[in-house]
């Protein structure tokens, strides 16, 4: 059967394929469309097994929210560059997972992935992906997902979906002016990004671990420590000549004054004092001013990671987040109150791509 050009054209509409493979995928095929499109998926899998080796650290955060804002998910879908992460062909890609994943019930990537494919009802889900992988020319990755359900629903999407946020409320009476206000609060998710809603969220061991946490950084930053304190790790690295004669000349040079002295210090001396500092760990806990540090330090970082703790951003006064909320409730005469939420960052914790151009042509000549 002779091969025509609308042929081609109609193949490549279908596939995404260049002109020349949909050519010779109707010529292999004897002109049969259908056999023609699953040879171009056989290579394009091919294709795609070869691309999965690289690092997809670029990518797109996407939300979907039913009509009536009770259901919601979000997805972070990666590619190897951020020019295709731009792309309408992957962002529409990204959507329909998205509105797939709502509409559906997945415990986890692998479920979806097994799936059937609401784009193609004759493959699953990981079936299709590889297709848009040799359609797109990169690596793609389903990286991570999540459904909420409630009340009231909102999302809210930073620079093109470099960063995608829900967030759910309880609410007797969901009007536009609270889907506003969590719209808001999600811009602040977004921007300060909290770990929890509020702190009894965090089990005791985890506070327990936060609070170790505070305590280790503070004896590891010896500028800080209380003057008895550190007149005791300095004494003791001159008795035991932990530090060498130049770092205490230096010392006392400057004790008069002692906001300068960690300027002109060496490395190894500030390291030694860290190191002395920690051996006294337990004596310094018992230390009223060393406690009363670590207890504003403990405060401070909760309120960092605690959304309704955090200082409200687009507030004119001082106000937290949840005296904005308990404030929007009063002026609009509903229980409002935020439940949960999640956020997503495109990439974070993957390691970005290194791009070597020359690198890589060197490598494919030999």
């Amino acid at each position: 059967m002779a091969v025509t050009a609308s042929m081609v054209k109609e193949l490549r509409e279908m596939t995404g394929a260049g002109m020349m493979d949909c050519k010779k995928a109707l010529t292999e095929t004897d002109g049969d469309m259908d056999a023609a499109v699953e040879y171009l998926k056989k290579k394009g899998l091919a294709k795609a097994d070869k691309k999965a080796g690289r690092i997809a650290a670029e990518g797109v955060v996407t939300t979907f929210v039913s009509d009536d804002d009770k259901t919601a998910s979000i997805i972070e879908v990666n590619s190897e560059t951020d020019f295709v992460a731009k792309n309408e062909v992957f962002t529409s890609y990204v959507t329909s997972l998205a509105k797939q994943i709502n509409e559906g019930d997945y415990a986890d990537v692998a479920a979806l992935n097994a799936a059937p494919s609401a784009n193609e009802a004759s493959e699953t889900v990981e079936e299709y992906h590889k297709s848009m992988i040799a359609k797109i020319g990169e690596n793609l990755t389903i990286r991570r997902f999540a459904k909420v359900s409630g009340d009231v629903i909102v999302s809210y999407i930073h620079m093109g979906g470099k960063i995608g946020v829900l967030v759910e409320a309880q609410c007797d009476a969901p009007s536009d002016a609270i889907k506003e206000a969590m719209k808001n609060v999600a811009m602040q998710i977004a921007a300060m990004n909290p770990q929890y809603v509020q702190r009894d969220e965090i089990s005791a061991d985890q506070l327990a671990k936060e609070k170790e946490i505070i305590v280790d950084s503070s004896l590891n930053d010896p500028a800080s420590l209380p003057k008895p304190l550190l007149n005791k790790v300095i004494t003791e690295a001159i008795e035991k000549k932990v530090w060498s004669d130049e770092d205490i000349a230096i010392y006392e040079e400057k004790k008069s004054n002692m906001n300068f002295l960690f300027n002109f210090l060496s490395a190894e001396a500030t390291q030694a004092l860290r190191d002395l500092a920690m051996s006294h760990k337990d004596e310094f806990l018992g230390d009223k001013i060393f406690t009363g540090l670590v207890e504003g330090r403990f405060s401070k970082h909760l309120k960092e990671i605690c959304l309704v703790d955090q200082a409200y951003v687009r507030a004119e006064d001082k106000e937290s987040v949840k005296q904005y909320i308990e404030k929007v409730a009063k002026e609009n005469g509903v229980n409002f109150a935020l439940k949960s939420f999640v956020r997503f960052e495109t990439g974070e914790g993957l390691e970005k791509k290194n791009e070597d151009f020359a690198a890589e042509v060197a490598a494919q000549l030999g």
